[in-house]
């Protein structure tokens, strides 16, 4: 399980950090309120703030860090049952993680829908308006195109559902990142089984692990990027994930040049 706490490092901000969070820089965006750039009936009223915020959000403008990549050599390692996230950045794609490892709670902006005719609509043609400082609207019935992301309100992506299977499965639960203050995706750190070790990588101690802790749960709080990387030293892994980093990102490199 991850939140924005795994994706500061590659410079997107979080949302809810004093004076530096998403919530506490949306001032500029000329909303009553900042959690109004995700609510629907203010989008309706005025979309553009929520798509300068995309704009700001674009997926090529930001790098996977070392915590993506951890998860990334999980799965090549066969370890990784899935990957639970609240992020919207995307960046786990990026990583190189298959979508069938994933379950983005909060959704993703690799596609987009028709807010009125419901036509799906690719990932490119909702960037191109997007960069162009242009509300993407529907060519057919001219209605908002909306990329796939949870608003307030809105129901999770049925993938969500999969927590019904996996979490009974699991030998082990990772929570990176994360305030673990937003339900239903908090309340999935309840959901292994009671023998089952639960490992909180954050910058503070949150949720259950705080007020209801386990006698098998491991906690490591200080700076994300570093505790994955004494983890990963433990482990041995070293050498793998930093040649795992050098040639992702040089294919990302080859795809910026192209």
């Amino acid at each position: 399980m991850v939140g924005a706490g795994i994706s500061t490092p590659s410079g997107i901000p979080d949302f809810r950090s004093p004076g530096s969070g998403l919530y506490s820089n949306l001032l500029q965006y000329n909303i009553p309120y900042p959690e109004a750039i995700f609510e629907l009936e203010f989008f309706f009223h005025n979309p553009k703030p929520f798509f300068t915020l995309a704009k700001q959000l674009y997926p090529g403008n930001y790098r996977p860090n070392i915590t993506h990549y951890f998860f990334r050599l999980l799965h090549d390692k066969g370890l990784l049952l899935r990957l639970y996230t609240q992020n919207i950045d995307g960046l786990e794609r990026v990583s190189g993680i298959p979508v069938s490892k994933l379950v983005e709670a909060h959704g993703t902006f690799a596609s987009a829908t028709c807010t009125i005719c419901r036509r799906s609509f690719p990932e490119k043609d909702l960037w191109a308006d997007v960069m162009m400082d242009r509300v993407p609207c529907c060519p057919v019935c001219t209605g908002i195109v909306k990329p796939d992301i949870v608003f307030f309100g809105e129901p999770l992506p049925e993938r969500f559902l999969l927590h019904v299977l996996d979490f009974p499965m699991a030998d082990l639960l990772l929570i990176l990142g994360t305030s673990l203050e937003v339900e239903p995706f908090a309340s999935l750190s309840e959901a292994v089984r009671g023998s089952v070790p639960r490992l909180l990588i954050n910058q503070n101690l949150v949720g259950p692990f705080a007020w209801r802790p386990r006698s098998r749960d491991v906690v490591q709080l200080g700076d994300v990027v570093h505790s994955v990387e004494r983890l990963v030293e433990l482990l041995g892994w070293t050498e793998e994930l930093q040649d795992l980093v050098q040639r992702e990102t040089g294919k990302l490199y080859v795809l910026v040049q192209a």
